[in-house]
């Protein structure tokens, strides 16, 4: 009798859940919604099995109208979950309902679910194996320990998986698994569920994976896990092309620059991270009626600055809008640019909406990374280049910015190595973007700059790691600018996400003599007034590796 009372409740909230159109642009519609708030417990003894299930039930409750959000800690990486939250509230008229336990949540939503799967958290990648079974048969994942609460509401089982993958390496579980499902699984998205390892995983994404049907993996990219590589391969090979790679790396098997050369070897899209929350959530929320973009732009498109002899300075923040510092305190005392999620126009346009409405006068947008999502552009098939190119063009119309970022760090480690651009990556790079003002490349310090019609292209002189002492972060930007004697000198600042921006302030204090700070906007024209930089690519003797790098060095 309860698995029939409980369906057609669910029922109902879908249709009473769905956005309405406004009568009165300034009103918001009515729409009804629950919220849970997660704690910061993701060890795979304790906090992990509940959430995981609770993430892929969202999922389910997402499918057809956004039922489901989630609160995170205040220390979890991404850290806009409740802002966005008040945002859907003010701007979307969503009055949630607040759901305090997972038996809580499963009374108001077992009824999108048709059964549940079981997990075994001695074999990690059946918990991979699970999601991707969760999204075709519109189930719940649950470790044993959970298997009396989702029978309590009337869910039967569909699979377990205790006992199926034991004694086998992760390549011959996802080969296994690949036989059975990946042929019913959307070929446009894949689901790489790496990052934690060991005693904690943060499955944040898998809402959306289940939401879309994905395959979940954690396949390595790394060239020692030969066979591991080889299956990813299989995978990314049959997909389709301009298709998306939503998660992140195993922090246990590869680095992201290993796995982000081998996505965009088959011209890929990387969407990270593995933590992202809500996505089967925002993804149903369009922009508000009337709203456009529009950047906060210092200098004309068609401005031409004559710099001073001096040191002008600028920073970029572009590791993902919504991590790091973007809620806490300082922002706004630094002329800072921040690298918008473009793929977030498709997957989270609300979003984006917020971080312009929050934005403050020292805040400016730039497009990127290298491409409509994160990609290694000198690894880019050449027939897949123009295409996906032409989105991140769009892409920049509609987010009305003007400069554009690259990173190519196949040969490099985080902040360390190679990051230059090929001549012809560069010369692709100037004819698919004749509107832009000019381009920046690398992460951490890089050499490829040139100047083309007016148009630079500027690398990073310098990296700020949050952990570096701040005066040690002075004293290297002084050395920076006492080797450059040229002037104007040109002194490009990456900023890591977490770094405090109260700090950075602090840092240019420190500085001995005079140095102005610029937005990047007026940078990039001040740096095609007087050109005291030299043209420089990735040479054909450079390390093409980072292990070759570190021989070289």
């Amino acid at each position: 009798m309860k698995q029939r009372i409980i369906l057609p409740l669910c029922l109902l909230i879908l249709a009473l859940a769905r956005p309405a159109v406004a009568a009165d642009a300034a009103v918001p519609p009515r729409q009804t919604a629950w919220v849970m708030h997660f704690d910061g417990d993701w060890k795979n003894a304790s906090g992990l099995p509940e959430k995981a299930m609770l993430i892929g039930l969202q999922g389910l409750a997402n499918r057809t109208a956004p039922q489901l959000y989630i609160v995170h800690a205040p220390d979890f990486p991404w850290e806009i979950t409740g802002p966005l939250a008040d945002f859907y509230r003010r701007k979307h008229g969503v009055e949630f309902t607040e759901l305090k336990t997972a038996d809580a949540a499963l009374q108001q939503f077992a009824g999108c679910a048709k059964g549940y799967v079981v997990w075994d958290t001695a074999v990690m990648p059946t918990m991979n194996v699970a999601y991707t079974i969760a999204g075709l048969e519109d189930a719940i994942i649950v470790t044993p320990a959970l298997i009396p609460l989702a029978e309590k509401h009337g869910l039967k089982k569909i699979d377990d998986l205790r006992g199926r993958y034991d004694g086998m390496t992760d390549t011959q579980i996802y080969a296994e698994a690949k036989g059975r499902y990946w042929a019913r699984c959307n070929h446009d998205m894949i689901m790489l569920m790496g990052g934690h390892a060991g005693d904690m995983r943060i499955p944040g994404i898998a809402d959306w994976g289940v939401r879309q049907r994905m395959f979940f993996h954690d396949l390595s990219g790394n060239p020692a896990h030969s066979d591991e590589v080889a299956l990813a391969m299989q995978f990314y090979g049959e997909m389709n092309p301009g298709a998306f790679v939503f998660g992140w790396h195993s922090y246990a098997k590869d680095t992201e620059e290993q796995h982000t050369t081998l996505t965009s070897t088959f011209g890929l899209r990387m969407d990270g991270l593995q933590s992202l929350p809500n996505h089967s959530f925002n993804c149903q929320f369009t922009f508000t009626q009337g709203f456009k973009f529009a950047n906060q732009h210092h200098v004309d498109r068609d401005a031409k600055l004559v710099p001073e002899k001096k040191v002008y300075m600028a920073f970029v923040q572009s590791d993902g809008i919504g991590l790091g510092v973007w809620t806490k305190p300082g922002r706004g005392r630094l002329q800072l640019a921040w690298g918008a999620i473009p793929s977030w126009l498709e997957f989270a346009p609300a979003a984006l909406e917020y971080f312009q409405e929050s934005a403050t006068p020292a805040d400016y947008f730039i497009g990127g990374l290298s491409g409509p999502s994160y990609m290694y552009p000198n690894h880019i098939p050449a027939d897949r280049f123009d295409g996906l190119m032409k989105e991140a063009v769009r892409q920049m119309e509609i987010l009305d910015e003007r400069v554009f970022e690259i990173l190519d760090n196949s040969a490099a480690d985080g902040n360390v190595g190679n990051a230059d651009l090929t001549k012809e990556t560069v010369d692709r790079y100037y004819a698919a973007f004749p509107n832009v003002i000019g381009f920046i490349n690398g992460y951490g310090p890089a050499r490829t700059r040139d100047l083309r019609n007016g148009v630079p292209m500027v690398s990073y002189d310098y990296y700020i790691d949050p952990r570096r002492p701040r005066e040690e972060v002075a004293a290297d930007l002084d050395e920076l600018i006492a080797l450059n004697t040229t002037r104007p000198y040109f002194c490009l600042v990456h900023v890591r996400e977490s770094n405090d921006v109260n700090s950075l302030v602090d840092v240019l204090k420190q500085l001995h003599g005079p140095v102005e700070v610029v937005p990047v906007d007026t940078f990039i024209k001040l740096a095609a007034g007087n050109k005291t930089y030299t043209t420089r690519y990735q040479l054909p003797t450079d390390p093409k590796t980072f292990e070759g790098f570190r021989k070289e060095k």
